[in-house]
């Protein structure tokens, strides 16, 4: 599975059009992928889908576009008929027409046909979902809600601060429905990101977690020990705990089972993000609020998008976030949107 995780993420950074980007560690590399066959045996009738825009298309990649939707199945188990058949038909399988849109992307893209249908098992088949215990991790939103966003993020990542809009624009398009948590990743670059990662847990046992995150990303280039303290202050936190919390067993145990976990996964940087274990590629032209319209089976709500890392404003010049001790607000879900 391995192989075909590395083509998800190729194929979907082929056709990206900007977002997010993502933190990296320069240890970790991606191959490229091989060319693989692209011409049919068999060539179908050309298939226009609605909600698809296939009409760039060269006549070769409409061919291979046509034999991929009308030979692969639809990812919902209870729809036993292509992706294609799917969404002609208007079956109850909300995930067909993002499918159909993948896989014209991929096309566009140059991939092969056999590629494509090993990466496309990957990202819609049920074996692509990864089990994530959250367990001891910070989270927000009700246990029972229908989607859940793990998101792997690291204090000092500009990406992991231009995403923070998005993932709180998308939580308060859906309300009581999205049940939020957090892992605390430290990617060795990033030489202020331990200690930030350890004060937001400790703030997080008086119950401060959401409130630190907000205040470490607004004021991220000032990460020194006696800033982390300063925003224990601002949030009136006990002193004194907050200090022996940070130091303790506790929050080195949390950040060290978050690593290992990142390991397991093999994640190549932050932020990455996971909905109801499957992750999402925020590098490349999909949207968060899509996914999880697709999750709950309602149409994606208007959603801003993230700010690139490269433009944001330093905090304390104009336009950069108020840096405060409360939670930012979400932003208004009044334009279309795009993470990874």
């Amino acid at each position: 599975m391995r192989s075909a995780s590395l083509l998800v993420q190729a194929l979907l950074l082929a056709v990206a059009t900007g977002g997010w980007s993502s933190c990296r560690d320069s240890s970790a590399s991606i191959p490229e992928p091989a060319p693989g066959p692209s011409a049919a045996a068999t060539e179908p009738k050309d298939v226009t889908l609605p909600g698809v825009d296939s009409s760039a298309m060269t006549p070769r990649e409409r061919r291979e576009y046509s034999s991929l939707v009308t030979d692969l199945f639809a990812p919902c188990p209870n729809v036993p008929v292509s992706v294609a058949q799917c969404v002609l038909e208007k079956r109850a399988c909300s995930s067909c027409v993002p499918a159909a849109k993948w896989i014209a992307a991929a096309v566009r893209a140059g991939h092969g046909e056999s590629q494509i249908e090993a990466a496309f098992k990957e990202r819609f088949s049920a074996e692509g979902v990864k089990k994530l215990p959250i367990d001891g991790s910070p989270t927000k939103g009700p246990e029972a809600a229908p989607v859940t966003i793990v998101e792997f993020a690291d204090f000092e990542c500009p990406h992991c601060r231009a995403a923070l809009p998005m993932i709180d624009a998308t939580m308060a398009a859906h309300p009581e429905k999205i049940r939020l948590a957090y892992k605390l990743v430290v990617l060795p670059m990033h030489v202020h990101a331990e200690a930030a990662a350890r004060a937001a847990w400790a703030a997080g046992q008086q119950g401060k977690f959401w409130e630190m995150e907000h205040l470490l990303f607004e004021r991220q280039d000032h990460l020194e020990q006696g800033d982390l303290e300063r925003y224990a202050h601002i949030l009136k936190l006990d002193m004194a705990r907050f200090k022996v919390d940070m130091d303790s067993q506790g929050a080195k145990d949390r950040l060290a089972q978050d690593r290992k976990l990142a390991d397991d996964l093999k994640l190549k940087g932050t932020p990455t993000i996971y909905i109801n274990g499957r992750e999402l590629d925020v590098e490349a032209d999909e949207s968060l609020e899509e996914r999880v319209a697709d999750e709950l089976g309602v149409p994606p709500a208007g959603m801003p998008s993230a700010a690139p890392s490269s433009s944001a404003a330093p905090p304390g010049s104009p336009g950069a976030p108020a840096a405060s001790g409360a939670v930012a607000p979400a932003p208004s879900a009044s334009v279309a949107a795009k993470p990874r």
